[in-house]
């Protein structure tokens, strides 16, 4: 989008209050009218009271005077506040919308974008953007008004005199749009410095153990300080285009106010001007210079709002999660079909492109155990991510109850799947909103409990000062891992649904622990189909069928009785294991 566009599409947030937005506009209007108001006030308080000395007019001029700046009061709070209203306003707004629209974004985005961008984009991207729509549309009516009124009013004063300050109109016009370009230019590299200094601080603070363990101290200190730098560089080079900026505006005027205050002195100026003419118009003359000023240093804020506004609708017009199903499934009998299914991430290149996944088939019927084991980087993960469509297949097809995975609804495909990853995922709230959460957050107490009691993990959580209502930490950092993943096990037993996937579900549990989940989790696999994804072979001994891949191709099938007997891939992983052990 042109820059214009941006600014178009930016005020219609901005429209969306529009009775406050129109409300600031006319206070504006009536602040900038009282600008020329009180340069007008000039010529009758001269002449009429100093010159004249008209009863009438220094008795009505104080009353005038107050009456001026009352009004000017009350414009400006309804214009300031007015506007500050839109603006707070807008970026609820934004920021609503945009983390609605990254929670319905594809797990692609994810992949290639780094969460330090997302978070400055978030916080700093819409402040500017908000800036933008506001601040600078207050300065540019309220000033715009301001130069309209008082040129208006030098004319009418002195048509001759006011020619002068036309003429330095071209100027000030190729030295803002000169300063215009070289403010988006800048912005955009400081937005895009602050999302690495964001970056690298959220690596920090996320990492700080690994950082300590290995002393990357200083190399993380010179990562950082590289980034801080650059971000300083380029708020400095806005900060020197604006300070060399304002000051040419104002000589440019003052050059035209020399001219007018030379050409009135003048012996057949000073024939025609009374003094409260003359003051008149130099007091319009020299209002005009604050608005000019501040005229040329919004283009920084406007144009810091562009590029903000263009990082900002870029991300909100990234596609969202195709959702191309149209069947409705309220409850799945768990049948599960892979035929020929081939996957490549997007966002590999043409050069390097090589399937993830090639050609997989099998199929699970209502109930059974699926184990996918393999070594490290054979797909495992990946084939298990498909089957809630975080990912969409390149080629082949995935069936669930005979009904291809594309035609059925997102939101129901996904109720019929409950997840245990290996990396989990708690927020920062209570043990109770941790297990019971979205769909499951009306949940009764008791199922809750017994959740928990099958995950074995009702002991240590009512061990806790405040049981369920014991707030685990950011990411669960509260909890020890085994813990961490009996609540996340605990929530995929309370979903209830028909499909679990295990992704290395036990591998931070000691062996205690392990036994008593394995025996829970093998209550529940009896009426639910289940795709374990398990390095210790030992932990899936009794599946229904056992996959090994390698290298995203299926090598062997069977049961562990049949694969040690073919005495082949299978069977050498599992000795190896067994010898290890």
């Amino acid at each position: 989008m042109t820059p214009s566009q941006v600014y178009k599409r930016l005020l219609g947030y901005a429209w969306h209050y529009s009775s406050v937005f129109i409300f600031a506009i006319c206070g504006m209007i009536v602040v900038a009218a009282s600008e020329a108001g009180f340069a007008w006030i000039m010529k009758p308080m001269l002449d009429g009271t100093f010159v004249d000395k008209d009863p009438d007019v220094i008795r009505w001029l104080p009353l005038g005077l107050l009456g001026i700046f009352m009004v000017r009061g009350l414009a400006g709070f309804i214009s300031t506040y007015g506007m500050e209203h839109v603006g707070r306003n807008i970026i609820r707004d934004m920021r609503k919308q945009m983390f609605s629209h990254l929670m319905r974004l594809p797990t692609t985005f994810y992949d290639q974008t780094s969460s330090g961008q997302l978070t400055s984009k978030l916080i700093y991207d819409v402040e500017k953007v908000a800036q933008a729509a506001t601040k600078a549309v207050t300065i540019v009516v309220r000033d715009t008004f301001t130069i309209i009124g008082l040129l208006i009013l030098m004319f009418y004063t002195n048509w001759k005199l006011s020619l002068v300050f036309l003429l330095i109109g071209p100027m000030i016009t190729v030295l803002v749009v000169f300063v215009s370009k070289r403010f988006r230019r800048i912005s955009k590299r400081i937005q895009a410095s602050m999302g690495n200094v964001t970056q690298l601080s959220q690596q920090i603070t996320e990492g700080h153990r690994v950082v300590k363990m290995f002393g990357g101290e200083d190399g993380e200190d010179k990562h950082f300080s590289k980034a801080n730098e650059y971000n300083r560089r380029q708020n400095m080079k806005l900060a020197a285009t604006r300070a060399i900026s304002v000051p040419t505006s104002q000589f440019l005027g003052a050059c035209g106010l020399a001219v007018i205050l030379y050409v009135a002195t003048s012996e057949e100026m000073l024939k025609t001007l009374t003094v409260g003419t003359f003051m008149s118009f130099v007091a319009a003359s020299m209002l005009l210079l604050a608005p000019m000023k501040r005229l040329t240093m919004v283009q920084a804020t406007v144009q810091q709002g562009i590029a903000a506004a263009q990082s900002v609708f870029t991300l909100l017009d990234d596609a969202a999660e195709k959702d191309t199903g149209t069947n409705t499934l309220k409850k799945s009998q768990g049948s599960l079909e892979f035929r020929n299914v081939t996957f490549a991430y997007a966002s590999a290149t043409a050069s390097a492109t090589r399937n993830v996944l090639q050609n997989i088939s099998f199929s699970a019927k209502a109930g059974e155990t699926i184990a996918i084991v393999g070594r490290s980087g054979s797909g495992k993960s990946t084939l298990v991510s498909l089957l809630p469509r975080f990912y969409d297949i390149t080629d082949g097809e995935i069936l669930l109850d005979d009904m291809p995975l594309h035609t059925i609804k997102l939101s129901d495909l996904r109720q019929q799947i409950s997840l245990v990853s290996q990396d989990i995922t708690l927020f920062n709230d209570t043990v109770a909103n941790n297990i019971a959460y979205g769909s499951m957050s009306n949940c009764s107490e008791a199922e809750m409990i017994a959740a928990a009691k099958a995950a074995h993990a009702l002991e240590f959580i009512e061990a806790m000062p405040e049981g369920f209502q014991t707030t685990v930490g950011d990411k669960g950092v509260l909890l020890s891992g085994g813990q961490r993943q009996r609540i996340a096990i605990a929530r995929a037993l309370l979903k209830n649904a028909p499909i679990i996937i295990l992704d290395e579900a036990t591998s931070a549990l000691d062996t205690e622990s392990e036994r008593y989940i394995q025996d829970a989790l093998g209550a529940l696999m009896k009426s639910r189909t289940t795709l374990v994804i398990a390095h210790r072979l030992s932990t899936v001994e009794n599946a229904d069928k056992i996959l090994v891949l390698r290298e995203g191709q299926i090598v062997e099938s069977g049961t562990h009785t049949e694969l040690l007997a073919a005495g082949k891939g299978y069977a050498g992983l599992y000795q190896m294991q067994f010898d290890n052990e």
